[in-house]
């Protein structure tokens, strides 16, 4: 996993047709776009885990469609970058579809993470992170999910925190 984000960058920067193939290849299942193979393969190392293999060629995809020319800022969690949107636009949609997002089933998943990421396509995304927290979307105690919430609803609070603070002293 370490350093498949560098490696997709690095054949984009030699051959832009990489990210028209793997933004291509979100139009079906994950792993089922055999032009994607060469770019995903070699760091697919279990080949008999089904789940490790998908997230791979989702993440790839997913990567491939988010990524702008001169992006700035720091790569955030999804978590954290769906606060920043709610805090930047106001919208209550965007709680309601980032719980939709955490509840997502295997059937679910894909289409769920391309419509958010559509929605932050102006936030940058730590997709290394994306990567690591999605191959243990499927755990028992929801890890994944437990920790995207709590970046999310943490990082409300403390701009809840800080305009309460900003207030009082202003009131005072």
């Amino acid at each position: 996993m370490n350093g498949f984000i560098k490696w997709l960058e690095g054949l984009s920067e030699r051959d832009t047709k990489v990210r028209a193939v793997l933004r291509r290849s979100l139009a079906f299942d994950p792993g089922r776009f055999a032009p994607a193979y060469p770019y995903v393969e070699p760091f697919v190392k279990d080949e008999d885990n089904y789940w490790r293999r998908e997230m791979f060629y989702l993440v790839a995809g997913l990567w491939a469609a988010h990524w702008r020319e001169g992006r700035s800022g720091a790569a955030m969690p999804i978590g954290k970058a769906c606060a920043a949107y709610q805090m930047a636009n106001g919208s209550p949609s965007t709680e309601r579809r980032f719980i939709n997002l955490l509840d997502a089933d295997y059937d679910q998943l894909s289409q769920r993470l391309r419509q958010m990421l559509s929605l932050l396509k102006d936030q940058a995304i730590d997709f290394d992170d994306l990567l690591k927290r999605l191959l243990y979307w499927n755990d028992d105690q929801k890890r994944t999910q437990n920790a995207w919430a709590r970046d999310f609803y943490r990082t409300l609070s403390r701009k809840t925190d800080t305009e309460n603070y900003t207030n009082k002293e202003t009131s005072e």
